[in-house]
Formats: C-alpha cells, sequence, structure tokens
C-alpha cells in the first residue's frame, strides 16, 4: 500500500500516476481519449494558469460543473497550485451556490455554462449580481474570477481556454515548487454539508486523510489497473471525486466520466466501453437490473459494485450476482466530516452482511456507538454512532462552535446517525438523529428544505419529513399550516420549490394541516408526523 507518504500530496499522486501509467488510457469522454501522461500534462497546463492568475496556497478555487474531463483537470490543477477545493453540488440554485462562495470566500470559480437546460452564469447573476463588490459578481467580493468550462462567455467572464492560454509563462518548476510547498497535513478540498441547523458547513479535510482513506477503499474494492469505471456518482460528492477519480489514479484505472444518470446512457456505456467498476447507490443498480433491454447489452466486463448511501435490499446483492455474474458487491458507510469512508465491507464477506450492514471499521478508524450520556453501548443495542480516526476532519470552516458541537476532546466525531454494531463489528445504520433521508443517493435535510419553504408567503409552518419511494429510497413530504385566507395548494407549493431548491430537496407529496404537533420546548414531534404517513 502507498498511501500519502509516498505521494506527500494530490499533485503528488497527480505526477506519480503520469508516470507509472503513462501509457494507460486515463480518461475517456466520447470520441476524446488521453492518457495518464497527457492527463499530467493538462493537469500542470491548469496549475500554471491558476499560479499566472494570483491563485496562493490556501486559497480557495471552486467548481460548480457536472462530470467531465474538464471538470478532472480545472479541479486537479487549482489544487496542484495549492488550492484547497471548494466542490459546488451541479443541483444547487444559485443562491445555494452562492452561499457557499460567499462562506468559503473562494477566489476563483470554474462553473459550467448550461447544463441540463440550466445557465449557471445566468444563476449567478441573479443570485449574486448585486452587493458592494468590485468583481464580476459584486455580491461576492472575494471572488476575483469565473471562468466558464466553455469556448463562450460573458465579457466579464472567462472562457476556459483562454484561462488556459494565460498560463503559458509559468514554468513546469514554478508549478511544482508550488505543490511541494504542500504538506500532508495542508487541508485539499472543503466540502459543505448542511447540520441539523440547515446552515451549511464545510468540513475541511486534509492530503493525507483523502490519500490514505481512497488507498485504503481502493485496496479495500480490489481496484485495480486495468479497471475501466464508469463514474456516475457526481464529482461534486466524495463518492465521485475520491472514491472515484482519486482512486483511478492510484490504481491506473481508466475514468469514464457520466454527467447525468440515465439508464440507457449507463448500459450503452458499459457495453462499449467494457466497463468494469460501477459503483453508486442502490437506486443505479436496480435501475440497471430492471431495464427492459438489459439483455441487448453485453455486461460481462462488469466485476466489482460498490453502493451505500441507503438501505441495499439483500434481493439487489443476490441479483447483481446471479443476473449480471458480478463478482465483488459491497457495501460501506461514510459521512463528510469522515472523509467520507469510516466503514465498509470485506471481500468474501456473506450476502447477508453486505445487505444489511455497512461493514466494519476501516483500519486506523474506530467506530462506537453510545446512549444520550455517551456511555458506550454493547452489540446489538442502538445509539448514537461516534468515529475516532485519521479520517476525521480537522473541524467545520471557521465555525469553532459547530466544530465543537459534534468533536470533543478525545477526538471521538459525533455523526447524527443512530446504529447498531453486530458481534463482529458490523455497523447498521437504523435513523438518523440529524432527519436526513436520502433521496436517490443525495442526503436531504429537512431543516434546510424547511427553511426554504418558509420563504413562501403563504407558509406560517412546516416540518418536512422523509417518506418511502420504490424508485428514489426515500422523498420529502411536507407538513404545511398555511397562513389565514391563503388558497395555495399542492401543486402550487411544489413547483415553487421547483424554482427555489435543488430537485432532491423538492417535496414530493405535500399535506396542509391546521397545526404541527410539538413538545412543551416549542420542537416539531416528528415522530407523530412520520406515524400519520406510510412507512
Amino acid at each position: 500500500m502507498r498511501g500519502d507518504l509516498e505521494w506527500g500530496s494530490i499533485p503528488g499522486l497527480v505526477r506519480s500516476a503520469a508516470t507509472r501509467f503513462a501509457d494507460h488510457e486515463a480518461v475517456v469522454e466520447g470520441r476524446t481519449r488521453i492518457s495518464y501522461a497527457e492527463l499530467g500534462a493538462r493537469v500542470e497546463r491548469a496549475a500554471a494558469a491558476c499560479v499566472a492568475n494570483g491563485v496562493r496556497t490556501g486559497d480557495r478555487v471552486a467548481i460548480w460543473a457536472p462530470n467531465t474531463l474538464d471538470w478532472i483537470v480545472s479541479a486537479l490543477g487549482a489544487v496542484s497550485a495549492g488550492a484547497v477545493l471548494v466542490p459546488l453540488n451541479t443541483r444547487f440554485k444559485g443562491a445555494e451556490a452562492t452561499h457557499v462562495l460567499s462562506r468559503s470566500r473562494a477566489r476563483l470559480l470554474f462553473v459550467t455554462g448550461t447544463f441540463l437546460g440550466t445557465s449557471y452564469v445566468a444563476s449567478l447573476r441573479r443570485a449574486a449580481g448585486e452587493g458592494p463588490g468590485p468583481g464580476p459578481l459584486p455580491a461576492l467580493p472575494h471572488l476575483e474570477q469565473v471562468i466558464v468550462l466553455s469556448d463562450d462567455a460573458p465579457a466579464d467572464f472567462r472562457t476556459w481556454k483562454d484561462f488556459l492560454a494565460s498560463g503559458e509563462g509559468v514554468g513546469s518548476a514554478e508549478v511544482r515548487g508550488r505543490a511541494a510547498r504542500l504538506s500532508a497535513s495542508s487541508p485539499s478540498d472543503i466540502v459543505f454539508t448542511s447540520g441539523t441547523t440547515g446552515r451549511p458547513k464545510g468540513a475541511v479535510i486534509t492530503h493525507a486523510q483523502t490519500l490514505r482513506g481512497y488507498e485504503i477503499w481502493s485496496e479495500l474494492a480490489g481496484l485495480r489497473a486495468g479497471d475501466r469505471y464508469l463514474i456516475v456518482n457526481p464529482f461534486f460528492h466524495t463518492f465521485g471525486y475520491k472514491a472515484g477519480v482519486l482512486a483511478c489514479l492510484m490504481r491506473g484505472a481508466t475514468m469514464i466520466p457520466q454527467p447525468v444518470f440515465n439508464v440507457d446512457t449507463v448500459l450503452a456505456n458499459v457495453a462499449s466501453e467494457r466497463v468494469s467498476v460501477l459503483p453508486g447507490p442502490p437506486t443505479l443498480h436496480q435501475s440497471l437490473l430492471d431495464h427492459p433491454s438489459r439483455d441487448a447489452y453485453d455486461l460481462s466486463a462488469l466485476r466489482l459494485v460498490v453502493t451505500g448511501a441507503a438501505v441495499v435490499p439483500l434481493r439487489l446483492v443476490e441479483r447483481l450476482k446471479a443476473e449480471l455474474k458480478i463478482d465483488t458487491v459491497l457495501t460501506a458507510y461514510g459521512l463528510s466530516e469522515a472523509s467520507g469512508i469510516v466503514t465498509m465491507c470485506r471481500r468474501g464477506d456473506a450476502p447477508p452482511v453486505i445487505a444489511s450492514t455497512s461493514g466494519r471499521a476501516i483500519p486506523d478508524t474506530e467506530v462506537r456507538v453510545v446512549d444520550p450520556a455517551g456511555v458506550v453501548l454493547g452489540p446489538d443495542t442502538p445509539g448514537e454512532v461516534l468515529v475516532r480516526g485519521f479520517n476525521v476532519m480537522r473541524g467545520y470552516f471557521e465555525d469553532e462552535a459547530g466544530t465543537a458541537a459534534v468533536l470533543d476532546a478525545d477526538g471521538w466525531l459525533r455523526t447524527g446517525d443512530v446504529g447498531v454494531l453486530d458481534e463482529s463489528g458490523n455497523l447498521r445504520i437504523t435513523d438518523r438523529i440529524k432527519d436526513m433521508f436520502i433521496v436517490g443517493g443525495f442526503n436531504a435535510y429537512p431543516a434546510e428544505i424547511e427553511q426554504l419553504l418558509g420563504l413562501h408567503p403563504d407558509v406560517a409552518d412546516v416540518a418536512v419529513i422523509g417518506i418511502p419511494d420504490g424508485r428514489l429510497g426515500e422523498v420529502g413530504k411536507a407538513y404545511v399550516v398555511r397562513r389565514a385566507g391563503s388558497v395555495l395548494t399542492a401543486d402550487d407549493l411544489i413547483a415553487w420549490s421547483r424554482r427555489e431548491m435543488a430537485n432532491y430537496k423538492v417535496p414530493r407529496a405535500v399535506e396542509f394541516v391546521g397545526e404541527l404537533p410539538r413538545n412543551a420546548s416549542g420542537k416539531v414531534v416528528k415522530g407523530e408526523l412520520r406515524g400519520r404517513s406510510p412507512q
């Protein structure tokens, strides 16, 4: 196992991969096919452009774009210039993206042009076009430049081509010198994740944590040189970027980024590119198995599936092995505050273990379950899941109070999840203290959705819970108290929500009530609401 001691940093990993796997195919995007040597050269060119444009070590550089070769190059280029990467969810609306850009004080932003019919540039302008700042987006005074990952950009933004050209005067020695100044303990990225208050918090993760965690992931999964990895998990998520891009760099696997989940495209890619590795949420694999034309595609190269982020039916594991002849199916559990990886099943685990648990703690990581008083509980007793180890974040970005609320003096991280450990140390997540629910693999936080719904002029009070959904696993249901005299309908509110928030946050059901059930301290009793809804 190589790990952080050999690579030192993510730029070290990129250079190592460019040398070790020089002639191997690194990225396939449509007709574009580049080797690891060429990928290394492109990343170095992007890093040079970042240096030329004033990016300093420790500056935050954000990226708001779907899974593409340009995402890989721009993100790794920024990190190679010493920047701290801030990935933005492609499902964010302009206001949501603006909030994270403001909180992180990002100095530079890479953004896609139009994606799924939405102009991200126009969305940013609407949300951040007014304010005191002198830059291209006045409401974001720290944001000095916006680079559009296309050949067309507004006059005060820059195209990707022009940005790359601007770095031609920066030599390789200067770029590599910048990377050499990074240490294993330097922050590599800030992943923003909502907490129980609904206010996004940025988990700060270092180069060493990232490299060590995903070398372990690659080892446990059995990823190897020559694998062809279809990366459907979004790059803005740890599962896509670290268990995808970085894991491939570690092992010399070929990356095949797919910007949008579409089962027909997945089937076509798996068949035409001889895809062998396909991680993703259970909904992805269920869609694959149930596709009426599945047998028309050659899926015989598939050998490795890693899933999680939701309950995994035993039947799904059995079908993947029996119908698609997949050798290795694994489940895992993680959260942004723990570098995205905490527990993982091992190759050779029985299907019931893989389906009913998220496996055991990864090496050099401890997992315990405690009661509300912090007393450690025995096997098969539910309590809050705590994690300690190399993978636990340094803290939330510039948020001492938020950090103190989840990290104790002994290094234990409170996950907010309720779980059970069995006699063998396998973890089963049973509930969520944070009320979070998972929509097709995306974490949805009721507190955040409730805050957004509360902005509607006809909403007097609101509570959101997760309810079962046959396709997505869970979806949101909103219990709403209308303002006096309002004739707001469920369809009206859902349509409004689709304009104001990322689609996975939009409630699929709305029920109007006279009042919400609350306890003596005024908190909504969500258990009562869940009792009203079919589970």
